[in-house]
């Protein structure tokens, strides 16, 4: 907190000197500068500003050449020993909490309307008449990992990807219908990018599967400032928490079994030292920078117009 107060500066040519009335705590000062020696404490001050942006410049783009390139070592090679371990995920995995809807259809298509969950409507809020389209309803899968299903009564899919679950399905639906045809969409499916990204958020999961790289280019690339090096992914299995630090500039991201992306993961892009030597010092130098500028345009100013009289 500022506990002095600057209010009267008072230039004298014949002398060359600056005299200066500052009030702290109550007590009035004194104080006389000779006009050389403010330009020599300007002229450091302004220097020395120049110098660190300079050198914050030059550090920047040496952060900016070596860490920002994406699967630098990638190559022929690199690709060859890669497809030895990749096993590229079809389908994610049903777990407790999932949100989605099944339907059921066949050439008779009464056969089936028992299997197939009522089509409902809702009312927005403050409105008694319904106005939006016809909805299909969804089943949660509880924490059994099971779902109650029309006739069918209670199945367990947790475990399952999408298309096994339409397989299981339509499996018991052969017992009692004829050539049944069964699909499956997960709705609520998501991945969360936190951190120096562009646009952080949610990611919706809209076609069964979402790559590392597929959330990241979906929040708009990492920005200047986030770390290649350092992505960390976390990821609930079983009731209990699993992390991971990935490095995009290794094709090796390919290998880990992150790279393909769960629903409800997280994916946070940790900081440079450069966002963080900003965000510590920014409103520092921004004080610092705005103060300088301002005593030298009042003491130039001053000075100006004592030279002309």
């Amino acid at each position: 907190m500022q506990n002095y107060n600057i209010f009267c500066i008072y230039a004298n040519y014949l002398t060359k000197k600056v005299y200066i009335l500052v009030y702290v705590k109550k007590k009035v000062y004194l104080c006389t500068l000779k006009f050389e020696i403010i330009c020599r404490i300007m002229y450091k001050t302004i220097r020395h500003l120049l110098v660190l942006s300079v050198l914050s410049a030059m550090f920047v783009g040496c952060v900016t050449q070596k860490q920002m390139t994406y699967l630098s070592d990638a190559n022929s090679e690199k690709a060859e020993s890669i497809n030895a371990d990749f096993h590229p995920q079809s389908e994610m995995v049903i777990r407790p909490g999932d949100a989605l809807t099944i339907f059921v259809s066949a050439l008779d298509q009464e056969a089936v309307v028992p299997y197939n969950l009522p089509m409902v409507v809702y009312a927005k809020p403050g409105e008694v008449q319904p106005t939006t389209t016809p909805s299909m309803q969804y089943y949660i899968v509880d924490e059994a990992g099971d779902i109650e299903f029309p006739i069918l009564g209670k199945l367990h899919i947790a475990g399952l990807r999408r298309n096994e679950v339409e397989d299981f399905v339509k499996k018991e639906l052969e017992k009692q219908v004829i050539n049944p045809m069964v699909h499956v969409n997960l709705i609520n499916a998501k991945v969360s990018v936190m951190g120096e990204v562009t646009r952080p958020g949610q990611i919706p999961i809209t076609n069964g599967r979402i790559t590392l790289l597929d959330a990241l280019a979906a929040a708009g690339d990492l920005t200047p400032y986030g770390r290649r090096d350092n992505v960390l992914v976390s990821r609930e299995v079983d009731g209990k928490m699993q992390m991971v630090r990935l490095d995009l500039r290794s094709a090796d991201i390919y290998k880990s079994p992150y790279f393909f992306l769960q629903q409800n993961d997280v994916v946070y892009v940790s900081p440079n030292k450069v966002r963080a030597v900003s965000s510590t010092n920014a409103g520092l130098w921004f004080s610092m920078v705005s103060t300088v500028a301002s005593a030298a345009t009042v003491i130039v100013t001053i000075v100006s117009v004592t030279q002309k009289k």
